[in-house]
């Protein structure tokens, strides 16, 4: 099988070592070829190129930003069978690969990997898209984007983007929040719009994030086939705020809480904005937007797994 292994060498958790560790052991049982990311974008086009030229595998060892550019590449190629994709854990959070089930360690990832092509075990899986990109996890606009966007300028000037700096920038840009708040409108489809929304994320997996090792459960139960699953809030103080947080660490998924709306397996989510706020999708800060349409799209990937 003809296989490529897409690289990020500045992931988080990604060393040499491990990067020939891993392309020796997949090089033994595969026909491989490796590519090391140079900047952002390099993977979607390289992919893209790649999977034009045959490939039949595409196995990315990164974190999120660097798995979604590979989903992006392959599903943008433009050709008809489109290969099957397998995950080696490189990031910080690894969020769509812990959804999936894989090993966090890269090496047992490489090992369940290696095993399912071997019993040619593939899973579908539905992915979201939105502003003509492809999202595998989450992705959202407002508060949880300006966080984003914080932490990428925090990394940009060589700080670790760990689970302390993502908690105390949330923190700080839920205070900037409560002073100047948002104020976005949801549709849904088959129901009229939802005004007065402060907080809207959008889902592909359960769950939406992890902290450090605890999962943030946003929609307990929603998966990557059945459409995506949308979390808002009505409010942000302290009264709505701290119970949510409170029960998605815990997993709980209390539906009738006040001033939450939670709906699953939606086939579109659009929303609005009087004026243009932060939009993030699996991770990566792309800018401000003051209209967005999220669809999903079943079956849209096979994962090796």
């Amino acid at each position: 099988m003809r296989a490529l292994l897409v690289v990020n060498p500045q992931a988080t958790s990604t060393t040499a070592a491990g990067q020939d560790q891993l392309a020796h052991a997949l090089g033994n049982e595969l026909t491989l070829d490796v590519l090391q990311t140079r900047c952002r974008g390099h993977a979607a086009r390289a992919v893209a190129t790649a999977v034009r030229t045959g490939v039949e595998l595409v196995v990315v060892h990164g974190g999120d930003g660097t798995v979604n550019e590979v989903v992006n590449g392959m599903l943008g190629a433009g050709v008809s069978e489109v290969p099957a994709l397998a995950v080696l854990p490189g990031g910080s959070a690894n969020v769509f690969a812990r959804a999936m089930g894989i090993p966090r360690d890269p090496l047992a990832a490489t090992s369940v990997v290696l095993r399912a092509l071997e019993a040619r075990r593939t899973r579908s899986v539905g992915l979201g898209r939105a502003d003509d990109r492809w999202f595998t996890f989450n992705a959202g606009l407002g508060w949880d984007a300006d966080v984003v966007a914080s932490v990428e300028r925090a990394r940009a000037r060589g700080h670790r983007a760990g689970p302390v700096r993502y908690a105390a920038t949330a923190l700080r840009h839920y205070l900037r929040q409560c002073r100047h708040p948002t104020a976005l409108t949801v549709t849904l489809p088959g129901r009229d719009e939802i005004l007065g929304v402060r907080l809207a994320l959008v889902c592909n997996t359960d769950p939406w994030t992890y902290l450090g090792s605890r999962p943030v459960r946003t929609n307990p139960g929603c998966g990557g086939t059945d459409g995506l699953a949308l979390f808002a809030l009505r409010s942000l103080g302290l009264g709505t705020v701290l119970p949510v947080m409170r029960e998605i660490l815990r997993g709980a998924g209390n539906r009738n809480a006040p001033n939450v709306l939670r709906g699953d397996e939606l086939p579109l989510i659009r929303v609005t904005s009087p004026t243009p706020v932060a939009f993030q999708l699996d991770g990566d800060y792309l800018g401000e937007r003051s209209e967005m349409e999220f669809i999903a799209v079943p079956s849209a990937l096979r994962v090796v797994v």
